[in-house]
């Protein structure tokens, strides 16, 4: 048998039983870490397989069809009401975590930019895949991004459980394969990412495939132009080819290098979720909101693990989804331009301690 088929039918069951694993914990990211696991695993027994470029291409642009189905025009008069508080509490979420990566670009602790992108606030997949585009490690970005949505899903579900009474266990992230397609709506759909795709590749944008899809669908879907319809098996597809894609970019001296940091970046983790869940008593303390609703909108884990344990509690669901999506855009839209300006400042400075401190 074609060796490389043997190794693609062995990683692919190993995702699938890695998956299943992670599901049985009820993690978000399971359909991704699975995969990514798997493809770590290949990486340093050294016989990777070859995701190919274009495959990579559309599944970033599915990620993004799929981030626009899930914002609402709604969301943007719900931050409207009440922008001031919104304004406060994002922009504190995003400077905390920003001088937080800003310290471990200090301490050497992460090269270059990878520590501002790893401690960046947004959905884990975006933020991974952008940060190849401009210049950072992935793989360590993936893994302090997705430590940290799993220390963040595990604490929120102890959270939800302490502080209001669940509706029903806590939801998985697996989907129903079974259910319905519009094919029509499909079709419409798949033209976006294929003409998302095609732009990107034309106009050279950093992450293009996935910042053009999303942008392109957030536009249609709320004027009314289309409705995004994917079915279940490509977003799981989606999520196995950017997961294997960043799994199998690992191999015995990054991972030595991360568990050298490990404790270091958990304890990043820590003090930032500590800080949000500050940020969230004052919302309850001067702004009234119910203890569980502040604690999920505040949470540094991504939209996406949080509205999945936020719909299976007692909570205000549009003030969570609508805090979350204003700091995923914000940090989309100032994400490079940040990174750059910390990364530039922290090694100004070290530069210039160096050079005092030197005869």
């Amino acid at each position: 048998m074609n060796p490389i088929a043997v190794r693609w039918t062995g990683m692919i069951l190993l995702s699938g039983l890695a998956v299943a694993g992670l599901e049985s914990l009820h993690l978000p990211a399971a359909l991704l870490l699975g995969p990514m696991a798997a493809g770590i695993v290949f990486a340093i027994r050294d016989k990777p397989v070859t995701i190919h470029r274009y495959l990579l291409y559309l599944a970033q642009g599915v990620v993004g069809c799929m981030i626009a189905r899930s914002i609402p025009v709604t969301i943007f008069a719900e931050i409207g009401k009440s922008w001031p508080l919104f304004a406060f509490t994002i922009l504190a979420v995003i400077a905390t975590s920003t001088l937080l990566g800003g310290l471990l670009t200090r301490w050497q602790i992460l090269p270059g930019s990878t520590a501002i992108w790893g401690a960046s606030p947004g959905a884990a997949t975006v933020m991974t895949l952008m940060s190849e585009s401009y210049g950072a490690d992935s793989r360590l970005v993936a893994l302090m991004q997705y430590m940290r949505v799993m220390v963040v899903a595990i604490i929120a579900t102890l959270v939800a459980r302490i502080w209001a009474p669940p509706t029903g266990t806590v939801a998985s992230a697996s989907f129903d394969l079974f259910s319905p397609v519009i094919w029509s709506s499909f079709g419409a759909t798949a033209a976006l990412i294929i003409g998302g795709i095609m732009l990107s590749l034309v106009l050279r944008i950093p992450a293009g495939p996935l910042l053009l899809t999303l942008a392109g669908g957030v536009i249609a879907q709320d004027t009314g132009l289309l409705t995004i319809e994917l079915p279940p098996a490509l977003l799981m597809t989606a999520y196995a080819i950017i997961g294997w894609s960043i799994g199998l970019r690992f191999n015995r001296a990054i991972l030595l290098y991360a568990a050298k940091t490990l404790p270091r970046l958990l304890m990043s983790i820590a003090v930032l979720v500590a800080i949000c869940g500050f940020f969230a008593y004052l919302l309850v303390r001067f702004a009234g909101i119910d203890p569980l609703t502040a604690y999920l909108a505040t949470s540094p884990g991504g939209a996406d693990s949080v509205a999945i344990i936020a719909a299976a509690s007692h909570v205000d669901m549009p003030f969570v989804m609508a805090m979350q999506t204003g700091r995923f855009i914000l940090v989309l839209l100032t994400g490079p331009a940040l990174a750059r300006w910390v990364t530039r400042m922290m090694s100004d400075r070290w530069r210039k301690k160096e050079e005092d401190s030197s005869p």
